[in-house]
């Protein structure tokens, strides 16, 4: 899986992307047909946003959250992934 991250009006600290990289490989445990991940970082006065595109094999997942921490902001998105993974696993494994 290659996990590429992008900042917009942020450096992308080592410690953000250590996070991100932990984060994400817990996706991997759920479905291993993870081929890429863009993440993209980015602040708007106030609001912490983060967004994610999940290339896995066969579809093309999105998600995106907007907090006033960015570590809250990674959290939350990668929950949200999480379940977007699991009932594109269910509808996979159902229409077989």
């Amino acid at each position: 899986m290659q996990v590429i991250v992008t900042g917009h009006h942020l450096e992308v600290t080592d410690a953000l992307k250590a996070h991100i990289d932990a984060k994400f490989k817990k996706l991997a445990r759920h479905f291993d047909n993870v081929t890429e991940v863009h993440v993209i970082l980015s602040v708007e006065k106030l609001v912490q946003k983060a967004e994610a595109t999940l290339q896995l094999s066969g579809a093309k997942l999105f998600a995106e959250d907007h907090q006033e921490d960015m570590y809250a902001a990674i959290d939350a998105l990668v929950d949200k992934l999480d379940r977007q993974i699991t009932k594109h696993k269910q509808k996979t494994a159902s229409h077989r």
